[in-house]
């Protein structure tokens, strides 16, 4: 098997992804700095200004990914005078005119966040997983993330009535569902999207570190094993970290030095635990991991 990279660059993207080619990349997953946020450690870019600052950056990652690849942007507006900023939406008309698809939104629910009440609102609970493409027809390989059947297969849909059938039907044929009884007896389904993950609480002192199973997910139904995945805002390593243990080649950018570094430690230890086909044994990797934290 070939060895897989896992390269980690400093730097800002805008400037380091013009040493690559065009059409290189299958995946883009990331989570950039989002407005007003990480103010001690990315400056805190105001909302007025992001949608200009992310453009130039999005102008380079649209010529970087493949025609067949994915842009999955994991972003969330804030709350200012107790209103939602519109930064977000402008930023997706943004990347619409810039040439981009708006194929789907994924919500990421975080299922473990904890209580919070303000005189207007609840906390928070999910954000967005925005889905870009460069063309109508992209690599998806849906049967990686299929979910078991579960017991609703054993209720609900072995006691479909006759008004049930007539409105499967009638959905298969306006193009918004199909039969359901088509499912009786499987094993697995396909997954909606909404997302149930749970936030990591401490991802190696990093301000805004994702749960791994979040790039895991994306990496799954969009590439193969040996792709090219890209992380732009690549912060303490996580996609890149994920990326080598399902045997994808990786790029990920910072343009901090110490989450370069925390990057390259982390994804070092990957390395130790590789077997000679290329996996990753979890269970050593883990308990080094406990070990040195």
């Amino acid at each position: 098997m070939k060895e897989i990279e896992a390269r980690l660059q400093q730097g800002d993207c805008l400037e380091v992804l013009q040493n690559y080619p065009d059409n290189f990349f299958d995946l883009i997953v990331t989570s950039p700095p989002y407005a007003d946020s990480r103010v001690n450690t990315y400056g805190g870019l105001k909302p007025e200004k992001y949608v200009p600052w992310f453009t130039q950056r999005s102008a380079e990652f649209l010529r970087v990914l493949k025609p067949t690849g994915t842009f999955i942007l994991n972003i969330k507006e804030k709350v200012t005078n107790g209103e939602r900023n519109t930064y977000v939406l402008e930023l997706i008309l943004a990347l619409r005119e810039q040439g981009w698809l708006w194929t789907e939104e994924f919500v990421w629910h975080k299922k473990n966040c904890h209580p919070g009440k303000w005189p207007n609102r609840f906390r928070d609970t999910w954000e967005r997983c925005l889905q870009f493409n460069k063309a109508r027809k992209f690599n998806m390989y849906q049967d990686a993330v299929m979910v078991p059947m579960g017991d609703w297969a054993k209720t609900r849909l072995k006691k479909l009535g006759k008004n049930d059938v007539v409105r499967f039907n009638s959905q298969a044929q306006s193009g918004f569902g199909k039969n359901i009884s088509n499912w009786v007896g499987r094993e697995k389904a396909y997954p909606g999207n909404v997302l149930h993950l749970a936030t990591e609480t401490s991802n190696k002192n990093h301000s805004a570190a994702f749960p791994k199973a979040l790039p895991e997910w994306f990496i799954k139904l969009f590439t193969q094993e040996g792709d090219w995945v890209l992380d732009p805002f690549v912060g303490s390593g996580t996609t890149s970290e994920v990326a080598l243990a399902m045997n994808r080649n990786s790029v990920g950018i910072d343009k901090l030095p110490e989450y370069i570094a925390m990057a390259k430690e982390t994804v070092g230890a990957t390395k130790l635990f590789c077997r000679e086909d290329g996996s990753i044994d979890w269970d050593q990797l883990v308990a080094f991991n406990s070990g040195i934290t």
